[in-house]
């Protein structure tokens, strides 16, 4: 697997290149006909393509790009790991981080993932 195929816990490695040489725009029937069954990883489970694209029910996808961003509209919070979680900067003024982000803890049930 490559760091290419891995974007917010989703891992596109099995079908991304199949995805990549489509010709587009493709229409989702004959996309999911195609590759339907191929499976994404996610964290710790997976889904078929088809299971995360059939509910969008789009005529047809223009490139690659739109199919990888239904993808990962598509994907549950499992995927994308520790819920408000960001190494990158500290609280800005006035911004309320909850100090743990494990889904599990008392109080978390509620919190949703940006």
């Amino acid at each position: 697997m490559t760091d290419d195929s891995r974007e917010l816990g989703v891992d596109l490695s099995d079908v991304e290149e199949d995805l990549e040489s489509l010709d587009y725009p493709v229409e989702q029937d004959e996309l999911l006909e195609e590759y339907g069954d191929e499976e994404v990883d996610m964290g710790e489970e997976s889904a078929t393509l088809e299971e995360l694209l059939e509910p969008l029910n789009e005529d047809e996808y223009q490139s690659y790009d739109e199919v990888e961003q239904a993808i990962m509209n598509m994907v549950g919070d499992d995927a994308i790991g520790r819920k408000n979680y960001s190494d990158r900067t500290p609280p800005a003024a006035g911004e309320q981080r909850q100090d743990e982000g494990g889904p599990d803890q008392e109080g978390q049930s509620g919190q949703e993932s940006f």
